[in-house]
């Protein structure tokens, strides 16, 4: 027997600074499966909406890259436990945005969450790997350890929905930057549920913002936005990246190139089921080196 009741569809919103608003614009458009069914109305972002998740990016910095690094491994893994509670849907989505099978979909989805438990691990590791004491002469201890550079764009790839999404987002807040992340125009439903995850977990609002809609009309005003510190180039097209790295040059943006070389069996220019290793952990750091005496005064061992 039919119970007769009519879908609830859902309305998927941006996220940003740790709210749910719709597009400054009012816009929508269609997103369809890999089929051509309609699944829902994504909001379509505006340059105001990028801006304004610019301004709660750089509020949220300040709190963020000071929280120790243990801290931040301890809200990351909340996240991945966020994940894992909602992997049923994360499945439906992944399949529906990449024309999966869901036991490929499901497949996908643990990977995912999986790499955010990795990047997890790695906040309170990474300083150990690229930062460290110097040898130097002189009665002085010579330390390098590394700092967040800052607010970063990120434009998620087109293709890997959710595995790849995660790829480029995990490590940029895991080391202390805050993100402003472009999700795939084509597949922006995945993304723009784990901004939902993201609001229910112990990450602070505005360490990362979510947009959705047109990947070059978004990055253009980030590319060249004065208080935007970096950018992260994944998801744009040869000629796209070119303009960007252009207007990325005002201000001494970082840049993040996707690997030149993509294989075959590469989505998005990079295999997403590849060991990610720590290139994008070391993407978005600076190294601060600071000289203090140690007390002795020569060789003959007197001290303070």
């Amino acid at each position: 027997m039919s119970d007769g009741r009519l879908s609830v569809f859902k309305t998927y919103k941006l996220y940003v600074g740790g709210k749910f608003p719709r597009s400054e614009s009012g816009r929508v458009y269609e997103v369809t499966d890999s089929k051509g069914k309609w699944l829902a109305n994504a909001p379509q972002s505006s340059r105001k909406d990028a801006r304004d998740a610019v301004v709660a990016a750089r509020k949220a910095f300040g709190g963020w890259s000071g929280a120790t690094a243990y801290n931040r491994g301890q809200v990351l893994y909340r996240v991945a436990e966020m994940l894992e509670g909602r992997r049923e849907q994360f499945v439906r989505e992944v399949a529906d945005a990449e024309g999966l099978s869901k036991s490929k979909a499901a497949a996908a989805v643990d990977a995912a969450v999986d790499r955010w438990v990795w990047y997890a691990g790695w906040t309170d590791k990474i300083g150990q790997v690229v930062g460290g004491a110097n040898p130097v002469a002189g009665p002085f201890l010579n330390l390098s350890t590394p700092e967040p550079t800052g607010v970063v764009t990120v434009l998620a790839p087109q293709e890997s929905s959710f595995l790849g999404l995660v790829s480029v987002v995990a490590p940029v807040i895991a080391t202390g930057n805050t993100a402003i992340v472009i999700a795939s125009a084509g597949a922006p439903l995945p993304a723009l549920s784990l901004g939902e995850v993201l609001a229910t977990s112990d990450l602070p609002g505005g360490v990362v913002n979510i947009l959705s809609g047109w990947t070059a009309e978004l990055a253009a005003p980030l590319a060249s936005h004065q208080d935007v510190n970096a950018i992260d180039l994944t998801g744009a097209d040869a000629e796209l990246a070119k303009e960007l790295e252009i207007a990325a040059a005002d201000n001494l943006k970082r840049v993040l190139r996707p690997h030149g070389a993509a294989r075959p069996q590469a989505v998005d220019g990079e295999d997403w089921s590849a060991d990610p290793g720590t290139r994008r952990l070391t993407a978005f750091l600076e190294t601060k080196t600071v000289w203090h005496p140690t007390g002795a005064l020569g060789a003959s061992g007197s001290s303070y």
